[in-house]
Formats: C-alpha cells, structure tokens, sequence
C-alpha cells in the first residue's frame, strides 16, 4: 500500500489530507471525485494509513505496526465495502459493513476507516442508510466515498461531505511512471501517454494490455489501407470492429490521435511531436493526400461517432458512416 510519497501527482488533494492530519482538523466524511483510474483508492488508502500511523514523524511512515498491518491488507480498522452484484450497492451492504459496525470502537488505532469505492453504485436505499451514519457520525469515524459522478450522490450527502475532485496527472509525469516502472520504451510510452490523458491507472492499463495493441494494430491497418477499400471492403472492416465494441472508445481514440499526428506533421514537418512514429512513413503519405479541411472533418466526426454510440445509435450505421466520411476527405 503507497504512501504520499509514492503518489503520481494530486498535490493539491494530498496537500489537503496532510494538512487535515497535522492540524488535528479531520472531517468525518470525504468524496473523492474523479474519473476510473485518476488514483481515488491509491489516495484513500495512503490517507487512512497514515490516520492510524504510530508515527510522530512523517505519516505513514510505512514502519510501524499500524502501517504494516495496512500493508498487508489486515488492519482491523480499516475497511473496504465489498458488495456481491457488480453494478450496485445495496442497502444491506451498507448496514451490514457500515452502520451497524460503526458502533464498535476502533480495536487499536485513532481511527475507523470505510472506504466505500464506486459509490456511485449506491441505491437510494444504501445512500440513506449511509446518510444517518454521516449525520451523526462517532468521533473516531471517517468515510471516505469514491465516485466517478458525485453528482450521483444525494444532495444531503454531498452537503455533509468534504469533495475533493482527483485532477488529471501531467503527461511528463505519466511517461517517466511508464518508463521507470512498467519498462516500456519510450515511443510505447507516449502512445499511452496520449491516449491516458492524464489518468496514471489508464495508462498504466493500456501499456500493459495485450488486448489494447490488438485494437491499435487494427486501428493501423484500416488506416493505411482505407483508401484502396470499396463498400464490400468498409462493410466487412465495421463487422471486424464489432470485435472491439467494448473497447470501441479506445479504437476511436486511436484514431483520433493518428489523424492529430496527420494534422501536427502537415503544419510543421516535425516528426519528432507526433505520437506514431513508428508510423512515420504512413504518416508522410496520409499527409500528402490530405487537406487540412479534410483532416478537420474527420476529427470532427470521430467525436460525432463517440455522441452518437454514447446514444446508442445503431453501432454498425454509426461506424460504417464514419469511414466513409474519413475514407471520402483522407485522400
């Protein structure tokens, strides 16, 4: 379990903790807000082990027999809600693990730590049955929500909580992570960087995700070989997407990136700022074929693509309308 040392980026949020922790200010209640991956539970984690540090010195210090039990996952007085269906919260999970344990003191340590990840997945229910807790909390009590909508959460909740909102990490930041820990090289790493945007949890994903370099290399090739496609062709390369269609935001996005390196290399002729440069020499083709009101259009209808599947238009029209459009202004 990190420390705040250990923690890509977030100053202003852990600056904040440490602050809450050093003056003896600590709420009883906190939203942690921020998109899958930003770092939420690396941060809750780190603030409730150094709540119980033993330490009079930094917190937590990662020595003492508090940090140590955090470490591996055994201290007696923090918990992480657990809930048996995946999409949701219940009431039950909430009384069971919060309202009715609170009741009993912490068995070593200042603090008694909840942490309830994807709080958003509460009923209304479960959310109320939290809210007498947040209301009326005993001293030694400190909850700590992670959600990626706050907005999910009761107003009553919200208004009874500290919110502290998890900001994108700088891309320099992300790469050196990538680079020194995961081991990737460096073009590997701005790949990744670029498509993270910020999310240290994403990145790390897609630089080790098989699954991800596959929709890459299929991204890749419909791109450099679109423009030799007929309608047959375009319609048997959207059924080929279908492959994709849960991870169809990154195959959009890949795409997206490729057509931004097309526009950045036809403005500057600089192949060290685009992302692909193991493409560079499809990049140089496509960036002769291109107008950069057809480089324009296409960008514009990838984001028109990504609202139009968010609506759950039909997938196969929405695709198969999208490559012909970049099939049409990419060349």
């Amino acid at each position: 379990m990190k420390g705040f040392r250990q923690i890509i980026g977030h100053k202003d949020v852990i600056a904040h903790l440490q602050n809450a922790i050093a003056s003896g200010k600590v709420s009883h209640a906190y939203i942690l807000n921020g998109e899958k991956g930003s770092g939420k539970k690396t941060i809750a984690r780190a603030f409730a082990k150094a709540l119980n540090c033993e330490s009079d010195e930094e917190r937590p210090c990662g020595k003492c027999h508090s940090c140590r039990l955090a470490d591996g996952g055994n201290h007696p007085d923090i918990m992480e809600i657990t809930h048996d269906k995946p999409n949701s919260i219940s009431v039950d999970d909430i009384r069971g693990q919060v309202v009715e344990d609170v009741q009993v003191r912490p068995y070593s340590s200042p603090y008694k730590i909840y942490i309830i990840d994807d709080a958003e997945k509460m009923t209304m229910q479960a959310q109320n049955a939290l809210l007498k807790t947040i209301e009326e909390p005993p001293s030694y009590v400190v909850v700590l929500l992670l959600t990626t909508n706050a907005s999910s959460l009761l107003q009553t909740i919200l208004s009874r909580c500290v919110m502290l909102n998890t900001k994108p990490v700088p891309d320099s930041q992300v790469r050196t992570y990538l680079m020194e820990h995961v081991k990737i090289p460096d073009y590997q790493a701005d790949i990744c960087v670029a498509f993270a945007q910020g999310n240290i949890g994403k990145a790390v994903q897609l630089a080790t995700s098989e699954n991800f370099n596959e929709i890459k290399g299929a991204a890749i090739h419909l791109l450099t070989h679109l423009k030799d496609m007929d309608i047959a062709d375009i319609t048997a390369a959207v059924k080929a997407v279908t492959e994709f269609k849960v991870d169809i935001r990154d195959y959009l996005d890949i795409l997206a990136v490729w057509y931004r390196d097309v526009l950045y290399f036809k403005a500057t002729n600089d192949a060290n700022g685009i992302i692909f440069r193991e493409n560079l020499r499809a990049i140089q083709e496509q960036t002769r074929r291109c107008s950069y009101e057809g480089i324009e259009r296409i960008l514009e209808a990838l984001q028109k693509a990504k609202a139009r599947l968010t609506a759950n238009v039909n997938f196969e029209l929405t695709m198969e309308l999208l490559f012909l459009l970049i099939k049409e202004n990419g060349e």
